[in-house]
């Protein structure tokens, strides 16, 4: 699994007009599967996002987590990221999962970010 992580104040998603995720202050996830990604790496993944502290405590340190902040998080599918560039001009994207693979793993990763 792959993830960029942004700290948002406000984030939202739309598809064809309609906003179909919206959110205040925490993280936008972009998240790519890849191909033989389990359960497992998501767990690990899910635990890292929600204990990173990159939020500032009282002191002007990063040292809170979205947790601390009582945060929020949109995850955005983005099998992009699993692109293998290394030869020529246009992206493989052969190490991605396959949809219902990836869509079975991102639903399970947000699961485990709510619990």
């Amino acid at each position: 699994m792959k993830a960029v992580i942004q700290r948002v104040q406000n984030a939202c998603v739309r598809v064809d007009g309609d906003t179909v995720g919206e959110i205040g202050n925490g993280y936008l996830v972009l998240l790519g599967v890849m191909d033989g990604d389990t359960q497992h790496e998501a767990d690990v993944l899910a635990s890292k996002t929600a204990l990173l502290r990159v939020f500032e405590d009282e002191n002007g340190k990063m040292n809170r987590s979205v947790l601390d902040i009582d945060g929020e998080i949109l995850v955005v599918s983005q099998f992009t990221l699993c692109a293998d560039v290394k030869k020529g001009n246009r992206p493989s994207f052969t190490p991605s999962a396959k949809p219902e693979e990836a869509n079975r793993l991102y639903e399970y990763f947000m699961q485990q970010l709510k619990e």
